[in-house]
């Protein structure tokens, strides 16, 4: 698929949410995959307006990549908002009372599972967050 670049803002996360949605399609995901996938990519787009961009006083585009083998489908988003670790391991007291935990992680640890495999890296100025969903259905393009 050709590649999409957006200003940061919240009001691009619509456009976003389609391209995933086209890209999903395309891919042939059932809806089960296919709306983890969006709830994922959401996710972290939405953190990076708010947080990486809008908080930190930034501003900058979110450039998504959608790529689909065989195997796999496969979205990258790059951004220049400010670096940060995933929250990958749960959030500690997962367990306990909704009011006595502590605020931040939970989404993104969210997003994280709902998807076979996450990758996070920070290089050259750039945040770039992987995620891919394996295939179930045999590509007849690959």
């Amino acid at each position: 698929m050709e590649p999409l670049t957006v200003p940061g803002t919240l009001d691009s996360l619509s456009i976003v949410a389609d391209y995933v949605k086209m890209a999903t399609t395309e891919a042939g995901l059932d809806k089960k995959a296919s709306y983890r996938l969006r709830l994922a990519v959401d996710e972290i787009a939405t953190n990076i307006v708010t947080h990486g961009y809008a908080e930190a006083g930034r501003e900058g585009n979110l450039a998504l990549q959608a790529v689909i083998d065989g195997k796999a489908l496969t979205i990258s988003i790059e951004d220049t908002g400010v670096a940060y670790e995933p929250q990958i391991q749960p959030p500690d007291g997962l367990d306990s009372p909704l009011e006595e935990r502590q605020i931040g992680g939970l989404g993104v640890y969210l997003a994280i599972q709902n998807v076979d495999k996450f990758h996070y890296e920070r290089a050259g100025g750039r945040n770039r967050h992987t995620f891919i969903v394996t295939r179930t259905v045999a590509s007849t393009e690959n």
